[in-house]
């Protein structure tokens, strides 16, 4: 049998992560939890989902941190600030180096789509 691909969360809000793991973890995804503080002690991972809080909070540099410490996985970020209906993979995804963009509240299947779009399963 294949391991369930990985994926690994980066969100500070307790409730929303929560749900994140829920949603994913019942799709069959295996899903940990990063440090966002460090996230170089991170395992490899199929998938990162990052939540990003700009521009205030040092949201640029946080993800950047991140996607260093998982060279070459995808990335999804996540974030109240990207408009709904803004395209997935278009100019603010480029802009931030990420596959792909999700306007939060999100929701289930906007999520699992997401991640499926990416990493299949």
């Amino acid at each position: 049998m294949e391991d369930a691909p990985n994926i690994v969360i980066y969100e500070e809000d307790f409730l929303t992560r929560a749900l994140l793991e829920e949603w994913l973890g019942e799709a069959g995804y295996g899903v940990r939890v990063g440090n966002r503080c460090n996230p170089g002690v991170d395992d490899a991972c199929d998938l990162v989902i990052v939540s990003v809080y700009m521009p205030k909070n040092g949201g640029a540099q946080c993800l950047r941190d991140i996607q260093e410490a998982h060279p070459d996985t995808p990335v999804i970020a996540i974030s109240g600030q990207f408009r709904p209906g803004l395209s997935a993979a278009g100019a603010t995804a480029q802009k931030l180096s990420v596959r792909q963009v999700v306007a939060k509240p999100l929701t289930r299947q906007e999520l699992l789509e997401s991640v499926r779009g990416i990493i299949g399963s």
